[in-house]
């Protein structure tokens, strides 16, 4: 029996997912899932999901429910993190305080000052979690979920370069899919090949039956430019109608499109076709937020993240009130890929993945101590990262300034030195285009106080 362990599965929203894709693999019908949440009533009503999916499915799997990160790391062969410390109080204090300051942001968890905070509130979760690890289960593979994920995956491969780990994230699935739609081709027909750094991968090729589809995309930023309200006729016939689209595109594939003005700018401007959403992007660099007319221009949804949090907030009770009527939930399976990586591990049948892992050589023209997401193999012998070679220059430079931040953030966690975080804000893209210099360490300093015990880094003499 295969043991898979849920860390933070009181995320219900993710944790029914995650459990309905690995389900669906016959292989697996008998696994033992272990949940495992410091929060009682979350735990209990992923508990109740998870047998109602079970019985669906007429499996065997079974299921174990815990408080203690150690208890559900024992035995365990697979381990999914998907913790989110601090919840929707400290996701509040990452959006308001740097706003006092001046500074808009949109999502806040993989960069700028509130990226930089999420990471500094999860490594303690992230020490304990490897800690517990390498003590009662050496061999598991540890599958990340949890953002900000090139920081988080750096500090896991520096720190404890024992543990087995891949990041994972589904931003290249999601941003294929609407490549498909956006161009009109059949999802299957589309062939691609993506690297970089997580939410800031390349599409370094984009075919059709080996035929070059990056001249038809050049094509609808042209249209763009010439109509800003431009949208293909064709995306306002299409509605997803499963689970993956409702919850990874907006109302609608027209909406979707009509909002991804950031992407098809940079795509105009450094020729390749990005990973991440435009809301995302448009912090990771500081073009687009730093003043209200490019906000309309790009519709840029300012605190989007905020907003979206509410929404699970809401989608939580309403599948506690779903389960308490005694009524079914229905989820499709999805294209996450913990599932697949899952499988081929204990099936042998391969599979390809997009993950994140420390940069040993494999692109070239990136730091070799940073985290980059690349094309992985996967059976049986585990996550496989494949060589890249050089990204397109321009691309690898503009990498390098996110990398930076990453890097200096991680740093300052395993020297122990303050500094270094004062050093990543000033240097992080965002901040620079609207916070200025003699503010950045006061709204730094309003962050450790009102953070406080989550952050226990930085106690050595000179680090205040």
């Amino acid at each position: 029996m295969v043991k898979i362990s849920l860390i933070g599965a009181g995320s219900v929203v993710f944790s029914k997912q995650l459990m309905v894709d690995i389900l669906g693999f016959p292989e697996l019908s008998d696994c033992c899932f272990c949940l495992e949440d410091i929060d009682p009533e979350r735990l209990a009503l992923t508990e109740k999901v998870a047998r109602m999916f079970i019985k669906q499915r007429n499996g065997r799997a079974s299921i174990e429910t815990t408080h203690s990160i150690d208890e559900a790391v024992k035995g365990a062969d697979f381990i999914i993190n998907m913790v989110q410390v601090g919840g929707f109080a400290s996701t509040r204090i990452d959006f308001e305080i740097p706003e006092k300051y001046g500074m808009e942001q949109t999502i806040a968890d993989s960069m700028s000052v509130g990226g930089i905070f999420r990471a500094l509130r999860t490594m303690p979760v992230l020490d304990q979690l490897c800690q517990a690890i390498l003590t009662y289960s050496p061999h598991a593979v540890l599958l990340n979920y949890t953002n900000p994920m090139a920081m988080l995956s750096l500090y896991v491969r520096k720190k404890y370069p024992e543990v087995n780990y891949v990041g994972l994230c589904h931003s290249v699935q999601t941003t294929s899919k609407q490549l498909a739609l956006y161009l009109n081709i059949p999802y299957d027909e589309l062939q691609y090949k993506v690297a970089g750094i997580n939410h800031q991968a390349w599409f370094l090729e984009l075919k059709q039956n080996g035929e070059d589809l990056y001249p038809r995309l050049n094509e609808l930023k042209q249209k763009i430019d010439e109509d800003p309200s431009f949208v293909p006729e064709h995306l306002y016939e299409y509605k997803g109608n499963d689970s993956w689209f409702r919850e990874n595109f907006k109302e609608s594939a027209a909406e979707t499109f009509e909002t991804d003005k950031v992407r098809f700018e940079m795509l105009a401007r450094l020729g390749y076709y990005v990973t991440e959403s435009s809301e995302h992007n448009a912090e990771y660099c500081p073009y687009f937020l730093k003043d209200q007319k490019l906000i309309d221009r790009y519709k840029i949804p300012v605190n989007e993240y905020i907003r979206r949090c509410r929404l699970i907030l809401k989608e939580f009770e309403e599948v506690k009130k779903t389960i308490k009527s005694g009524e079914e939930l229905h989820v499709d399976t999805s294209q996450e890929y913990a599932g697949f990586i899952i499988h081929s591990m204990v099936s042998g049948e391969k599979s390809t993945i997009n993950g994140n892992v420390l940069n040993t050589g494999l692109i070239t023209n990136l730091p070799t101590s940073c985290c980059v997401e690349v094309p992985c193999l996967v059976d049986r012998n585990g996550v496989q990262p494949t060589y890249i070679g050089e990204l397109p220059e321009q691309l690898a430079a503009y990498n390098r300034t996110n990398i930076s931040v990453q890097m200096l953030t991680v740093d300052a966690v395993l020297e122990n030195d303050k500094q270094h975080i004062y050093h990543a804000v000033m240097l992080d893209p965002l901040t620079v285009s609207m916070v200025r210099l003699d503010d950045m360490k006061p709204m730094v300093d309003e962050m450790f106080e009102a953070h406080g015990k989550m952050i226990p880094y930085f106690m050595k003499r000179g680090n205040v």
